[in-house]
């Protein structure tokens, strides 16, 4: 599927990654707007926040960015993401968007929030592949996991 949106939003994250967060930041809001807060393309939507979240210079904009993530994802169908990879799956995204939310809620000393968002990500982590990213979340799952048990609310490295 040739999809444009997609197309510039990885150009975006690309950019964020490279060190540009701030241009990053506005392209993926520009894009946001451009496809609309309801109305839009689900999967647009939930990829476009949950990257615009990794960008936000506050935990509070993150924590909002994050939330319309988990909002887009629940219209977002297997076949719908398979027009951009078939090899998706959309249970396969819920560890890491709980994740996200986990981590925004303990930043901003919610334990009992962050708590709930890692045990619902650790109730879906069998949707995790034996590969670099379920490795990678898993390692995620684990420093939040740590860092909440520690009463930390500062950043993961």
């Amino acid at each position: 599927m040739n999809d444009d949106v997609m197309a510039r939003l990885t150009a975006a994250v690309e950019r964020g990654r490279a060190g540009d967060r701030a241009e990053a930041r506005a392209a993926l809001e520009a894009l946001w707007t451009e496809i609309g807060e309801d109305d839009g393309d689900a999967f647009h939507r939930c990829v476009i926040a949950h990257f615009t979240a990794d960008l936000q210079e506050d935990d509070h904009s993150e924590l909002m960015w994050d939330e319309r993530a988990l909002a887009a994802v629940a219209a977002v169908t297997d076949e719908r993401a398979q027009k951009f990879d078939e090899s998706l799956q959309v249970r396969s995204f819920m560890p890491s968007l709980y994740l996200s939310l986990a981590d925004d809620h303990r930043r901003l000393g919610d334990a009992e929030q962050a708590a709930d968002f890692l045990a619902r990500a650790r109730s879906v982590s069998d949707a995790l592949g034996d590969d670099q990213y379920g490795a990678m979340v898993t390692n995620i799952m684990e420093n939040i996991a740590a860092a909440l048990a520690a009463g930390s609310t500062e950043r993961l490295s």
